[in-house]
């Protein structure tokens, strides 16, 4: 929040300029730069109005918060306005979301969406977004998790008349939700009145929605259960299982003893980490206990999302980031899991993190802090970018700081790869990862491991796989240029090409584009075959079939594997990586890739020495059809 008075402070600080350099001074001590142009004059333009609209409903005792912060989460609300109701005399609170568009037209297909003039891209509707808004506040500001009636949101769009924005209206208005134009003032008065009394001030109301606890509402909490359950029917097996219960028992013991714990999870690829963490979350909820489930993936969070809430949005939220927790008060969760810890970084700040929250802290630090119970899932081999350090010994540590028990859990059967541990022993020798040597590979009942020849060959029997109602994903090491998005209609840049064969990487963005789906959904989308997938994309997720195509950053010469950092093109590595570095997290980043099969993989290297050698190691060939797939295999 960058400001907070009363309804009459605010109009006289506007009438003298005042507040403009308020809100300009507390915008650069949060976030260590200057607010841009339009956001200044959108203060200038937008606040006195609403402050006049306030003082001429004879509420300006009403308290306004300007810029609000929303709980776990980098989104502002631009004014919350705080008093107290004329009619039940509870806390009152009004979300208002200020416009100055003077015209705006609907999506032709999703009344949500609109566009506006000076946006090349369809933006949402005003009325759904302050409707998000308040449904967040109720689901993480304890001040009203249990008294959602006390919230009610706005949209005022005062430089518009009723013509203008009639679209916006197609979408269904509710007490969260309500839409007024400048045309319609009078109303908009009316509406402020009639929650907001224009005889108590709303300092304490303010008081009580600041000092709320950021958790997640018993209803929220009883929504995620419900979805969890129908969506997720796993049967944990053997040491699944264990690891189930030790950190339920964890969360009895943190809270009978008042005291914390950390567990962690180690398993390799398919050994049911995210399954258990699912489970997890839905079991806690079912108790009543404050739980988050946290990755450092894009891709991985927004698919979790879409999996535990396509049907209930709010249960999207439950769903954070590993830097969503900065400002977090301590002990704040009962539960946090923590999946895909191997993406942990040493600090959550980035480029655009504000300069009072650049402390250096770890951000294992903070994920520790947050919760009576962190809980990271892990697998120490997937670590494949500079920075990241989500490592057993690191958690250890960081526990051991503080004096926390630290408990260790490994998972050893696993189910990708067709349950084949013969294939993960395989992989982890072949590229070095575990001592004593590439191994001949020994065809087992459980995983086929085929070579192809060429791209197009290794393109081709995918395709056939598909035919066959398989999922079929090409993954490859980062050795060729990304080139911006195009734009919508605009065919996909041909970014990976290997002689006359050339297909573009899977989409940066969140949108989909020339039937591309969106970058977090490339793995899961059956669209998403065509394009190549990069490892972070591709990690934390499974497809009956994967394609690899290790490039030419790893090759094999002599008797050994040489990685080529110049032949690689991923911006993470900068010239500040080591060697070392450079190479653990290319071997890293092809185990993660080799490793994406639930029913097959089939290899191709770019570099025909490597090709001779994997040669020497594989018998399999594309052309020969296994018989294993005469019949489709039951997926696991």
């Amino acid at each position: 929040m960058l400001f907070r008075a009363s309804a009459k402070t605010v109009a006289v600080m506007a009438l003298d300029g005042s507040l403009f350099l308020h809100l300009t001074e507390q915008f650069v001590h949060l976030h260590g730069y200057r607010p841009g142009t339009s956001e200044v004059r959108s203060w200038e333009r937008s606040i006195p109005v609403l402050a006049a609209a306030l003082n001429d409903a004879g509420l300006g005792d009403v308290e306004v918060m300007l810029e609000y912060a929303l709980p776990l989460n980098s989104k502002r609300a631009d004014v919350v306005l705080a008093g107290v109701h004329p009619v039940t005399g509870e806390p009152s609170y009004v979300v208002v979301e200020l416009k100055q568009w003077s015209q705006v037209l609907p999506h032709e297909d999703d009344p949500t969406l609109c566009h506006v003039e000076r946006y090349s891209h369809p933006v949402l509707n005003p009325v759904e977004q302050v409707r998000r808004y308040c449904d967040y506040l109720v689901n993480f500001n304890g001040a009203v998790a249990e008294h959602g009636h006390r919230i009610s949101g706005v949209a005022f769009l005062h430089n518009a008349t009723e013509f203008d924005v009639a679209g916006l209206r197609d979408i269904e208005c509710d007490g969260r939700g309500l839409l007024f134009t400048g045309q319609r003032r009078g109303e908009f008065l009316d509406h402020l009145r009639s929650r907001l009394s224009d005889e108590r001030s709303g300092a304490r109301a303010a008081d009580e929605l600041l000092s709320g606890a950021t958790v997640p509402s018993k209803q929220l909490m009883a929504v995620a259960a419900e979805e969890v359950r129908e969506r997720q029917q796993f049967v944990l097996l053997d040491e699944q299982q264990v690891a189930y219960r030790m950190v339920l028992n964890a969360v009895e013991r943190a809270k009978r003893a008042d005291r914390k714990e950390v567990v962690i999870v180690t398993g390799g690829p398919g050994t049911g980490k995210s399954v258990i963490a699912l489970q997890l979350l839905g079991e806690l909820y079912r108790r009543g206990v404050a739980a988050v489930h946290a990755t450092g993936s894009q891709s991985f969070t927004k698919t979790m999302r879409k999996v535990a809430g396509s049907r209930k949005r709010e249960v999207q939220d439950l769903f954070k980031y590993f830097n969503s927790f900065m400002t977090t008060e301590k002990n704040s969760l009962d539960a946090l899991i923590c999946d895909e810890a191997h993406r942990i970084r040493e600090t959550s700040a980035n480029r655009y993190t504000r300069a009072a929250l650049r402390t250096g802290r770890a951000q294992i630090d903070e994920l520790i802090d947050v919760a009576r119970v962190p809980v990271f899932f892990l697998d120490e081999h997937q670590v494949v970018r500079p920075g990241e350090m989500g490592t057993v010994d690191d958690i250890r540590a960081a526990a051991a700081r503080r004096d926390i028990v630290c408990r260790v859990v490994p998972l050893d059967s696993q189910f990708r790869c067709g349950g084949s541990d013969a294939y993960l022993r395989w992989v982890v020798r072949l590229l070095g990862l575990e001592p004593g040597g590439p191994v001949v590979w020994e065809p087992d009942d459980r995983m086929q491991l085929l070579l192809a020849e060429s791209p197009e060959e290794l393109e081709a029997f995918l395709d056939a796989r598909r035919a066959e109602k398989y999922g079929a994903r090409m993954s490859a090491g980062y050795c060729w240029r990304w080139s911006p998005e195009p734009k919508p209609g605009d065919p996909l840049p041909l970014d990976v090409v290997i002689g006359g064969w050339a297909r573009p990487w899977n989409l940066r963005g969140d949108r989909s584009v020339s039937g591309a789906p969106p970058s977090a959904l490339w793995a899961t989308d059956p669209a998403g075959f065509g394009q190549i997938g990069c490892v972070y994309t591709a990690q934390g997720f499974e497809y009956d079939w994967s394609g690899v195509i290790i490039g030419p950053d790893l090759v094999w010469r002599g008797d050994r594997w040489i990685t080529d950092r110049t032949a690689s093109k991923d911006p993470v590595f900068k010239k500040s990586t080591s060697d070392a570095d450079v190479d653990r997290l290319i071997r890293n980043t092809y185990k993660v890739l080799l490793t994406r099969g639930m029913v097959g993989t089939i290899v191709y290297s770019t570099d025909p020495e490597t090709r001779d050698k994997l040669r020497e190691l594989v018998s399999g060939r594309s052309e020969s059809r296994p018989a294993a797939f005469e019949e489709p295999l039951q997926r696991r």
